[in-house]
């Protein structure tokens, strides 16, 4: 390809040497591919491979041609182009057969032969734009299609630490759930063992093992000592009833007692004291704190507490249940000799 710009230069001058020798009337000028196209656009080519496209703007509104009005353009240019290429041809073709003198016919031939030249690298240049323009649209196309990817593919990561912060969440309530009813099924497993104990409590007899019935006979004195205390004055309303009627130890708190004896020796003391303390929390809510039972559940409590080591706790129930005692039996009652 030559330059837009040389050719500028050689169409003037082809024009000049034509109008000196080209008889008016006898041929008509060919016009410059550059006068065909619009004043907004010039095609330089500065190598045989490549091409340049610059933009200037339209003198008449004053503002930057898009994409599509340059593509419009060329596309009249095009049009224009190859009618002119006809009529050269044409004309060219009419020279030929001309019967005139020899010298004006090549100079004439030679005239329209360098515009149809001309003309060609018009057309081709302006192929070249077009298909240029094609490729960046298809660029243009493919970019976008590439953003709305990616645009897309942000949206499903989005939605996807959506979901897993979800699923974390369900797992933490889970784990949460899985707790609270572990806790639910062991403390129904211990209720279930006191009940079991409750409904099927063995009778008192010889079958008993020789600890319990000495920690019994310590804890609960037999009813004739309890009736030979029976004409002593006591202090309180409540041991005047012990005094008539004997104190008799309820069947709860001997199985209870039993259940806290084999929770002790098997050394499960997390289940011995909770049960010792929810006995004594019942009896103190139904009895008062000042009732035998709830001295007979805190010297049951002391005793734990002796087999743990601590010394200290275990006095000051066996001190409570001592108080309660002789408030409630009397001070020369055998109950308040055994408690320990």
């Amino acid at each position: 390809m030559f330059r837009f710009s040389r050719l500028l230069l050689n169409d003037r001058r082809s024009r000049r040497s034509g109008s000196s020798r080209i008889p008016r009337g006898s041929l008509h000028p060919t016009p410059s591919p550059l006068e065909l196209a619009p004043s907004s656009l010039i095609l330089l080519g500065s190598s045989p491979r490549c091409s340049r496209i610059s933009l200037r703007r339209n003198p008449e509104a004053g503002v930057m041609l898009s994409a599509e009005e340059i593509l419009c353009s060329t596309q009249q240019v095009i049009a224009g182009l190859e009618a002119l290429r006809g009529q050269n041809r044409s004309l060219l073709e009419s020279l030929q057969e001309a019967s005139q003198s020899v010298s004006v016919e090549r100079e004439k031939s030679s005239i329209i032969q360098q515009s149809l030249e001309r003309i060609e690298l018009g057309l081709n240049e302006a192929q070249v734009m077009m298909a240029l323009s094609a490729h960046l649209g298809s660029l243009e196309a493919e970019k976008q299609k590439l953003r709305a990817q990616v645009r897309r593919l942000c949206q499903e990561n989005q939605w996807l630490r959506d979901e897993l912060a979800g699923a974390q969440q369900r797992l933490q309530d889970s784990e949460q759930e899985v707790v609270t009813l572990e806790e639910q099924n062991r403390h129904l497993q211990f209720m279930s063992s006191i009940r079991k104990y409750d409904q099927d409590e063995p009778p008192l007899d010889e079958r008993d093992s020789t600890s319990n019935k000495e920690t019994l006979d310590d804890l609960f004195p037999a009813e004739d000592e309890e009736q030979t205390q029976m004409s002593q004055p006591h202090h309180s309303s409540a041991a005047a009833a012990a005094q008539q009627g004997g104190y008799e130890i309820p069947a709860r708190l001997r199985t209870l007692h039993n259940l806290v004896i084999q929770y002790a020796s098997q050394g499960r003391y997390e289940v011995a004291v909770p049960l010792c303390k929810q006995a004594l929390e019942d009896l103190e809510k139904s009895s008062g704190h000042t009732h035998p039972d709830v001295a007979t559940m805190l010297n049951i409590l002391a005793l734990v507490y002796r087999d743990q080591n601590k010394y200290k706790e275990a006095a000051n129930l066996l001190n409570d249940a001592l108080a309660i005692r002789e408030k409630t039996l009397g001070l020369d009652h055998p109950a308040v000799s055994n408690t320990s």
